[in-house]
């Protein structure tokens, strides 16, 4: 029945869309350890943001990145920091003309850190979104990314309706997936980590069934550790990978803008991948990742991952509000929220939605609807055809069909529409 019910939901995914509209007619320098570099953060956090000409000035410049998240950012055995964000910004301290202070960050104190002037930039696998883009400011992107989901081998998560009201899926603190999945998916149980280190460390031991996480991320994880298989490698909405800088640091934002346009030029970010990126991914995903020159923000506004908005259905409690609670699961990871509202009768539900206050009904057949608009004055439509509901012929005195004789009464709906159905069955 579940298998049914996601097929039929497919389908129904169409038609919730389409009502909205129609019912509404190599090695660098050695670098200080990560514990020496956050020691050193302290001396001077009393200035809210530093503008380019006081980095400048100051010969250093304090960028957040992450220290054990391999490829993306990562110290080494050498005690040098590494990777595509590391890349990234052993640039930015180049062309700005002034050393580089790594500050070793973690995803739940990125924010904190622009805010409290411990660093300048956060260059750590920082996905734009709406919510953060009110408390950072984001430059033009240089990665994209997407949710997905990590699972042992021996069961594979490939739907979160696999996922158990008992089980437990690890995420990590501060991060896209946290956010998304209370958000849409409030029943699953999740699983908080503080640190990227600590999640990996956790799943690998079992203490989860899966690893939600951004899906640069857990396609890594997998490929590096055999036994592990990406299920779902992509939920949710496809977003961008940007730095960030204290909101209203105008300057510094202006230059890290200019500087991605310029890079672009020369395919930096392309380089930076074949880098630091291809021994793990390959050269199958470069194009699929990489955003060169800040192009993603000429074709969508890259702190628009809020939710494209809400969707009212009107429907009968079963089968109809049954298939739209599987719909509206398919819905959520275009960035759609369905309400469905249930209602027991055949009327209220359409002169309701032609008065416009609910988006689209879900009950009746075509018939039905071109019997209630003549009779009603409504000037509903049919979207999309969804599945078809057979008529039943129920026992009454006799109990086989090769009982009947031509004298058997058989009784039959006595509405227009039904009654033809009936006749013709």
């Amino acid at each position: 029945m579940k298998n049914i019910l996601r097929k039929t939901g497919a389908a129904l995914l169409g038609f919730t869309l389409a009502a909205v509209s129609l019912a509404g007619c190599g090695a660098k320098p050695a670098a200080a350890s990560p514990a020496d570099q956050n020691a050193d953060q302290s001396a001077d956090t009393s200035a809210v943001y530093r503008s380019v000409d006081e980095i400048k000035e100051s010969g250093t410049i304090n960028i957040g990145v992450f220290s054990d998240k391999s490829p993306f950012g990562y110290v080494n055995e050498n005690g040098e920091y590494q990777g595509y964000d590391v890349y990234f910004a052993d640039r930015i301290g180049q062309d700005l003309g002034v050393q580089i202070n790594y500050v070793s960050t973690e995803a739940a104190n990125r924010i904190e850190y622009l805010q409290t002037g411990k660093a300048d930039i956060i260059l750590a696998n920082f996905t734009v979104t709406e919510e953060r883009a009110q408390e950072v400011d984001f430059a033009l992107p240089y990665m994209n990314v997407a949710l997905g989901v990590v699972s042992p081998d021996s069961a594979v998560i490939t739907s979160l309706d696999d996922i158990g009201a008992e089980d437990e899926v690890i995420v990590i603190s501060g991060t896209t997936a946290e956010t998304w999945l209370e958000k849409n998916y409030p029943d699953i149980k999740l699983q908080k980590y503080d640190a990227y280190a600590e999640a990996k460390t956790a799943f690998e031991n079992g203490n989860g069934i899966a690893w939600a996480n951004d899906n640069t991320e857990v396609i890594a994880f997998a490929i590096e550790n055999p036994g592990y298989t990406v299920g779902i490698p992509s939920l949710g909405s496809a977003d961008t990978i940007a730095p960030a800088v204290t909101k209203g640091n105008d300057t510094l934002l202006t230059w890290l803008n200019d500087e991605i346009i310029t890079l672009g030029k020369e395919n930096f970010f392309h380089a930076d991948y074949e880098a630091t990126l291809s021994d793990t991914y390959g050269a199958d995903y470069e194009d699929t990742l990489v955003v060169e020159g800040g192009t993603a923000a000429k074709t969508a506004d890259p702190t628009s991952t809020a939710d494209k908005g809400t969707i009212t259905v009107a429907a009968s409690p079963t089968p109809h509000a049954e298939i739209l609670a599987e719909a509206g699961r398919l819905l959520a990871d275009q960035g759609w929220k369905l309400e469905v509202t249930e209602f027991e009768d055949y009327v209220q539900p359409n002169l309701i939605v032609d008065s416009g206050e609910i988006d689209a009904i879900c009950f009746q057949h075509v018939p039905y609807l071109d019997n209630f608009n003549e009779e009603n004055g409504t000037s509903l439509v049919s979207v999309a055809g969804i599945h078809y509901e057979p008529f039943g012929i129920y026992p009454g005195t006799k109990s086989a069909l090769s009982e009947l004789s031509d004298s058997d009464v058989i009784a039959v709906p006595n509405d227009t529409t039904n009654e033809a159905r009936a006749l013709h069955s």
